[in-house]
């Protein structure tokens, strides 16, 4: 009897201790991306001519990441869920781990979800348009803001810190995803004290067609952003292996008087004549008054292709081309402050950025 007791004993602290182990995952992504970018406008504080330019085969590491996550019964009706996720680069450039979504929340079957911590804003939660990979796997930045030129694209979603989103339980079986966040200070860090919110809903009957929107204030950018998504997968009305996306944003800037706007299309189609699952895909960005300033525009094109060798390794292949008009360059003017630090100077003028490249990944 004493034997049965101990062995029914030990068999529930191992299940206790199961429940409570977390999930170890990531993904090392690594491509060698040929680069060639260009910059020719003029420096801002005297109008002097500035030109930069870069072509050279760069090994780069794409959002590598490792995490664990987990969650834990606390009542019948509340788990306790956790994770914690970061960003490496498996190329050795810059290999500090860095917090990615990073947080400690409660999961309730009947108020839904809440997550504290680091968290992706609430834009994301209704971008399933960005096909885009490696090098190109984005919306962009908006503006330069090293010596480095950058490709760029309207405003996107960020990780914010100290925040907390709450996800909606579904009620009745209704195709609506809704979450809400506050974050208690700015992204961009100029008033670290700025409280902002957002807000965004997606619907999907399972049906082949999605479309979301999301609105949020003073999170990505001081000021207000909102979105809406719409994509279509053709496969559940014809015999066509298509994914079609659209978004569309508006960001207005605080202390600007043009609104930023953008919209993005694109397209992945499955291949049927391949030993194991490939893709090919397609993606157009178009951006207008990039970071609230007028005449300043990009268009991005991106087409590339993926080849499953494994549901877990993938090969990668892409080509992209972004070309921006009167946008913001910081440029090194090789000249030394008191302290013997390089003094950057602001530009304007037009960038191109060209990257062709192939890469691995491996998820785990």
């Amino acid at each position: 009897m004493k034997k049965l007791l101990l062995a029914t004993a030990v068999a529930a602290l191992s299940v206790s201790a199961a429940n409570a182990a977390p999930t170890i995952y990531g993904k090392a992504f690594v491509a060698a991306d040929y680069i060639d970018v260009d910059f020719d406008g003029r420096a801002v504080a005297d109008n002097s001519k500035v030109n930069y330019g870069e072509d050279q085969v760069e090994i780069n590491s794409h959002a590598s990441r490792l995490g664990f996550k987990g969650s834990e019964a606390m009542t019948a009706n509340t788990d306790v869920i956790y994770q914690l996720e970061y960003g490496t680069s498996v190329t050795g450039d810059n290999a500090t781990f860095t917090n990615r979504d990073t947080f400690l929340g409660l999961n309730n079957k009947q108020f839904g979800e809440f997550r504290a911590g680091k968290n992706q804003s609430t834009l994301a939660r209704i971008d399933n348009v960005v096909v885009n990979q490696g090098y190109w796997d984005n919306l962009g930045q908006t503006e330069n803001e090293s010596e480095t030129v950058a490709a760029l694209n309207m405003a996107d979603s960020n990780r914010l810190a100290s925040s907390i989103i709450w996800t909606a339980p579904k009620y009745n079986g209704l195709p609506l995803q809704l979450s809400a966040m506050y974050s208690s200070n700015d992204v961009d860090g100029d008033n670290s004290d700025d409280a902002g919110f957002g807000v965004a809903m997606m619907f999907d009957q399972g049906t082949g067609f999605t479309a979301g929107v999301a609105y949020d204030k003073d999170q990505n950018i001081n000021g207000d952003i909102i979105r809406g998504t719409a994509t279509v997968d053709l496969a559940k009305f014809m015999a066509a292996p298509v994914m079609l996306g659209a978004l569309y944003q508006v960001a207005d800037y605080n202390g600007s008087s043009d609104k930023e706007k953008g919209f993005v299309i694109s397209g992945e189609m499955g291949l049927t004549n391949f030993a194991r699952p490939a893709s090919v895909y397609a993606q157009y960005n178009n951006t207008t008054n990039l970071n609230g300033f007028d005449n300043s525009d990009s268009d991005q094109i991106v087409v590339g292709g993926k080849y499953f060798y494994k549901d877990n390794i993938i090969a990668h292949a892409y080509a992209g081309l972004n070309k921006a008009d009167n946008v913001n360059y910081r440029y090194n003017t090789n000249i030394k402050d008191i302290y013997n630090d390089d003094i950057m100077a602001d530009a304007r003028g037009d960038a191109e950025v060209l990257v062709v490249g192939t890469g691995l990944e491996y998820k785990f």
